[in-house]
């Protein structure tokens, strides 16, 4: 998309989507060989225009919904999307289709529409707002994830205290978050910055303060509920399995047998700062 701030069109060239069978066929291979989630990448994974079996152009809502046929296959996720891509159709499939997990990475990168603008981003703060509420709307247990760049040149103090306006209203589940730092050969590289390190540092900290304390609230929300979780490790440090729930939290638990690859359902005791403590349902 061109935003000013990113080095990445520059570098791995223009955007094209695999077609649709190819990526069946992948998905077929990976489920016969005992996966039990699919994750669809894409650096914009929801501008996806493949084509179809029949030679049509189709989009994301398509490919999840062919991947979705595979009996085997329990979960699907994909990751990273744009704003500027999540058309209703794509929205409608939350809803739709129970396979599609109810969790969502999307970048909102400002609470600013000044700043928005200015990085080229082609979405407004009312935009993202109402494809969350749509989202909210088809599934109400969908969480959301998102990035922030603070410090971007330009940026005042009115458009930060948006940006952290917005996080406390949409309330992120988890989400990432970063000081501007200048990309060579991209716009943004171009243009004087008005914000110094110290005052950059102030605010990420104070960003990412209020971002945990979200994350440990939705996690909070869980203790003493069941969760699904599909187990995808062993640390033996501690003796845990770990997996992850429908809502990409680590879960972590104890048990004689072998875990790795079952999808089970778990009450949650407690939480850390990373993780849930849970232990299996008889």
């Amino acid at each position: 998309k061109f935003c000013t701030f990113c080095v990445v069109p520059y570098t791995r060239g223009s955007e094209y989507s695999r077609p649709v069978i190819e990526i069946i066929k992948e998905a077929e291979k990976l489920v016969s060989s005992g996966a039990k989630e699919i994750v669809l990448l894409g650096q914009n994974v929801n501008a996806y225009h493949g084509t179809s079996k029949g030679g049509k152009e189709v989009g994301l809502d398509y490919l999840i919904c062919e991947l979705a046929e595979l009996s085997r296959l329990e979960r699907i996720r994909f990751t990273t999307s744009h704003p500027r891509d999540m058309s209703a159709e794509l929205i409608k499939v939350f809803g739709d289709e129970k396979k599609l997990m109810p969790f969502l990475h999307l970048p909102v990168q400002s609470g600013s529409n000044k700043i928005l603008k200015e990085m080229n981003r082609g979405h407004t703060i009312e935009d993202y707002k109402r494809i969350i509420d749509s989202l909210i709307g088809v599934r109400s247990d969908m969480s959301f994830s998102s990035d922030f760049i603070v410090g971007y040149p330009g940026e005042s103090i009115k458009d930060f205290e948006d940006t952290i306006g917005l996080i406390k209203e949409i309330k992120f589940s988890q989400s990432f978050s970063f000081k501007f730092s200048p990309r060579p050969g991209t716009p943004a590289s171009l243009k004087v910055s008005n914000i110094d390190e110290a005052e950059k540092n102030n605010r990420l900290y104070e960003l990412q303060k209020v971002l945990h304390t979200q994350k440990i609230n939705f996690n909070k929300s869980f203790i003493g509920k069941n969760l699904n979780i599909l187990i995808e490790k062993y640390e033996s440090k501690g003796g845990f399995f770990v997996g992850k729930s429908e809502y990409l939290q680590p879960v972590r638990m104890k048990s004689e047998e072998n875990l790795i690859g079952q999808t089970l359902n778990v009450y949650v005791e407690s939480i850390e700062s990373n993780c849930l403590n849970a232990q299996l349902i008889n």
